[in-house]
């Protein structure tokens, strides 16, 4: 039997990543929307490896309590484990420890994070960028909760990378 070239490159090596406790420091907000009852919620990243070479994000999220995320797929495959809490995702309940794998070209959600919020961990291999799918299901979801979507918060994206959040506002 005939050994398999190895594809090891001499002088890479790991890049570790360890968590700085429970600051405020490296998250940011990436969507809001307005409560019911006046008050704000916010989808909050904190992405610990945004590769060039190959092209992927590796994230950690938080949801506030009651945040609703639209139906959307992403240009490229897209994986999460909810670490904490618990969400719905199109209506299926995801508590701690569920794990969704989305193929490219699918699409999922809304998302509705639960009365604690959610904690996840996610991971896009490629584009991480996404695509809005039945903006009505969006629609019917922040009615059903009497919830009004605020405009994204700016992020900071690699400069050849386009922000592409503001084409998939409510008001498409």
């Amino acid at each position: 039997m005939s050994e398999a070239a190895s594809p090891r490159v001499p002088g890479l090596e790991p890049t570790f990543w360890f968590p700085g406790g429970d600051t405020d420091e490296g998250w940011q907000a990436v969507r809001s929307q307005r409560n019911a009852d006046g008050s704000e919620s916010h989808v909050w990243e904190k992405w610990v490896s945004f590769s060039v070479e190959p092209l992927y994000l590796a994230l950690f999220a938080k949801w506030d309590p009651g945040m609703i995320i639209r139906r959307h797929g992403h240009y490229s495959n897209h994986v999460l484990t909810v670490l904490e809490g618990d969400m719905t995702c199109g209506g299926v309940r995801c508590g701690a420890g569920s794990h969704i794998e989305l193929p490219l070209g699918a699409s999922f959600g809304p998302f509705v994070a639960g009365s604690q919020g959610t904690r996840l961990y996610e991971v896009m291999m490629g584009d991480p960028r996404s695509w809005s799918d039945e903006p009505e299901a969006m629609e019917q979801a922040l009615a059903d909760h009497g919830v009004t979507q605020l405009p994204d918060p700016p992020i900071e994206l690699p400069g050849w990378l386009e922000d592409l959040r503001a084409v998939w506002t409510a008001d498409d």
